[in-house]
């Protein structure tokens, strides 16, 4: 039997998020108290004085628990031990991309089906059933892209060529198929059924100027942030 020691694993759990925050570190370890010489016997840490307050700890400032509270590990902040988030413009190329590609898809079903572009020989009136198949193929397309694939990684092909990546604002981690399932929703049904481009605008363009978590109008309602995975390592 070899006695050299098994070598480091150096793999990570197959469950494990590499995204997901962690906690800080722990910041030394024992009481502020516990570099100065033991009180004597019997004594008190504050010598002759007595304690503040009565011998009570005094209580925390701000609000409660939780673990974005002033008690919790990331000292009130979402954002703390999350990558940066993302560049707004970046992120306006990449769904540009992802909406390039499902519209081309989008197009092929149409033909497919059958479904005339727009109008019928008279050239005055729009065939409302040839359009309304139109946009429910597009809907389908564009929420089903959203969900499957960002409730695997946080990735659409755009997301993943510019470095981006949707997550969880509680904890970094990869939101659930629920969870993007109404992100995708509030972006992609205003989109194919009513306000087309304007919507996408809005609602994307809302992260332009939303402080602190640059969310779009479909992030605030799933509550998730986009974030760089440029200077995260998964390996």
């Amino acid at each position: 039997m070899s006695s050299e020691p098994p070598p480091p694993d150096s793999g990570r759990p197959p469950d494990e998020d590499p995204f997901k925050k962690q906690p800080p570190p722990a910041e030394g370890g024992g009481s502020p108290y516990d570099s100065g010489p033991p009180p004597p016997s019997g004594g008190s840490p504050y010598g002759g004085q007595p304690p503040p307050n009565g011998g009570e700890q005094p209580p925390p400032s701000g609000g409660g628990g939780g673990p974005y509270g002033p008690g919790g590990p990331y000292g009130g902040d979402p954002l703390a031990g999350m990558p940066p988030l993302a560049d707004s413009g970046k992120r306006v190329l990449a769904r540009i991309l992802d909406m390039i590609l499902v519209g081309i898809v989008v197009w092929l079903l149409s033909w497919a089906f059958g479904f005339r572009q727009y109008y019928t020989t008279d050239a005055e009136r729009m065939d409302f059933a040839d359009s309304f198949g139109i946009e429910v193929v597009a809907a389908v397309l564009y929420i089903a892209y959203d969900t499957i694939l960002m409730s695997r990684s946080g990735q659409t092909l755009g997301k993943k060529l510019f470095n981006l990546r949707v997550a969880n604002l509680e904890n970094g981690s990869t939101p659930s198929v629920q969870t993007m399932l109404v992100r995708a929703a509030v972006l992609w049904l205003p989109f194919a059924f009513c306000c087309a481009c304007i919507w996408t605008a809005i609602s994307g363009g809302w992260s332009f100027f939303d402080k602190p978590y640059k969310q779009g109008l479909h992030d605030k309602a799933a509550k998730t942030v986009v974030v760089s995975t440029s200077s995260v390592s998964t390996g």
